[in-house]
């Protein structure tokens, strides 16, 4: 089970058009968030199940796929790695956790992101020092930021708003709007759980929100207390 075996199979489902699409969703044109990344043209579901036929993957033969040229490849060795952390004990996730920050560069767009971080960043330092968090806020990478902010939905999910609210701060005058919404995303989480929180930290800081943060941060607030915010 290696490497060049899980690549042979995600090959054998290429799609020339759906690449074309992909490229233009992904924004990988000069100038985009996703600038030359390559496709396969994988739609998602038949990519889990290649990362489920491959799930016992070593590690370091999984990290060739996450270091891979195509976004597929990519993603699939994210998804065999969240699999692995969900099943581990903590000495494999640590291991895991290490080589996911090692390859951070190559976790280079919001769906990789979003696919991975809250099990194999956020859930493993739900006991542990998050300092971790607040380096990759504070670094000039995108995708670095968006894995500290989007990590944080594992301690929301604990009612454990504290990291959520900081790293918000940090990151409330970032100027891209993928920032933008995942602050907004995180903030809206915090509400579910805790509206008052919410309402709290939106009455110190909501006047300097970015609009995209603050419009998902009080997606499910009702019009009149939506236009108030809007207003500020």
């Amino acid at each position: 089970m290696t490497y060049e075996d899980v690549k042979a199979d995600l090959l054998a489902l290429g799609d020339s058009e759906k690449a074309v699409f992909f490229k233009r969703f992904f924004k990988t044109g000069p100038g985009q968030y996703g600038e030359g990344d390559q496709f396969l043209g994988i739609a998602v579901p038949p990519q889990r199940v290649i990362a489920q036929k491959y799930r016992l993957l070593p590690v370091d033969e999984t990290e060739k796929l996450v270091r891979d040229p195509f976004h597929e490849c990519r993603l699939t060795g994210l998804i065999i790695w969240t699999s692995q952390a969900k099943r581990s004990g903590d000495k494999n996730r640590k291991l895991i956790f290490e080589y996911y920050l090692r390859n951070k560069s190559f976790i280079n767009n919001w769906d990789l992101v979003d696919t991975s971080c809250l099990e194999i960043v956020g859930n493993y330092l739900l006991d542990k020092d998050r300092s971790v968090l607040y380096e990759l806020a504070q670094t000039d990478h995108l995708w670095s930021q968006r894995i500290a902010m989007v990590s944080t939905l594992a301690f929301i999910r604990k009612n454990q708003f504290q990291d959520t609210f900081q790293l918000a701060e940090l990151l409330l005058t970032h100027r891209h709007d993928l920032i933008h919404k995942a602050v907004g995303w995180m903030l809206r989480e915090v509400g579910k759980k805790n509206p008052d929180a919410l309402e709290e930290f939106l009455h110190d800081h909501a006047g300097r929100f970015p609009r995209t943060a603050l419009r998902y941060a009080i997606e499910r607030f009702e019009p009149a207390r939506r236009k108030y915010y809007l207003a500020l």
